[in-house]
């Protein structure tokens, strides 16, 4: 049974998840990242980030409605701040799909990411067939993230329950995930995903030649840099892609 998501609202939690972070293994990544916000890119706001220490086998989720540049600017004892492990290349973290998250922090905080590894280009590199398009999250964990039929189940009521809530189509509102306290529902759904990061990267980590490295690394690059691109836009066909050249 998986731990409780531990929320970090205060700026001494962010002091101590921050120490907690230093020092963490690279091989397989330690850090699993994600992010959740109303429009979330340089147009619309950064709600929560979730974190998923590999090591610890814990999901925090950082307030960032609530703390806002706090979350990013508060340091440890040691003078490590979140912002400066997210743009440490040293440090290894691992992202599905980095390109509005890189938007969205740089707009909004100033961090240009480093040391990033998108799982979802791992997927599309080491996948046998055409390259043309990008699998999302949900495809990749109903093929290949090995979970057991309960665990399918679980992990499809807590993503359906999620989406009532905050899906407009669904009769929800992003809103929610800037009401406080954070309901158990919405908890769950940003804590579920993170933590099944690791298997997906273990198994497509697993399968990649090392023609591909490179090419992985640009992409990523250029993912990480949208944050740059005066006219992006991160919603629409075109995001579904592959890079150039992959296909």
């Amino acid at each position: 049974m998986d731990t409780p998501a531990k929320i970090v609202d205060t700026t001494l939690g962010i002091s101590e998840l921050v120490d907690l972070l230093n020092g963490v293994p690279n091989s397989p990544p330690s850090l699993y990242v994600d992010l959740e916000g109303i429009n979330l890119c340089r147009h619309g706001s950064v709600s929560i980030m979730q974190i998923y220490l590999l090591p610890k086998n814990e999901v925090y989720l950082i307030d960032v409605h609530t703390l806002g540049q706090e979350a990013f600017s508060t340091a440890s004892p040691t003078g490590l701040t979140l912002k400066s492990i997210l743009e440490d290349s040293s440090i290894h973290k691992a992202f599905f799909d980095v390109r509005n998250d890189s938007d969205a922090l740089y707009a909004h905080f100033g961090i240009h990411l480093a040391g990033i590894q998108d799982i979802q280009l791992l997927e599309l590199a080491t996948r046998s067939g055409s390259k043309r398009l990008i699998n999302g999250l949900a495809r990749c964990i109903e093929r290949e993230a090995g979970l057991s039929w309960s665990e399918t189940r679980e992990w499809k009521d807590i993503k359906d329950n999620g989406k009532r809530l905050f899906a407009p189509e669904r009769g929800g509102s992003y809103e929610v995930f800037n009401a406080r306290p954070l309901s158990e529902g919405i908890i769950k759904y940003c804590a579920q995903d993170v933590r099944i990061l690791p298997r997906l990267w273990s198994v497509y980590n697993g399968k990649l030649g090392w023609r591909w490295k490179e090419k992985i690394e640009a992409a990523t690059l250029d993912r990480i840099n949208v944050c740059f691109q005066a006219g992006y836009n991160g919603v629409g066909r075109h995001m579904a892609q592959a890079p150039s050249g992959w296909a």
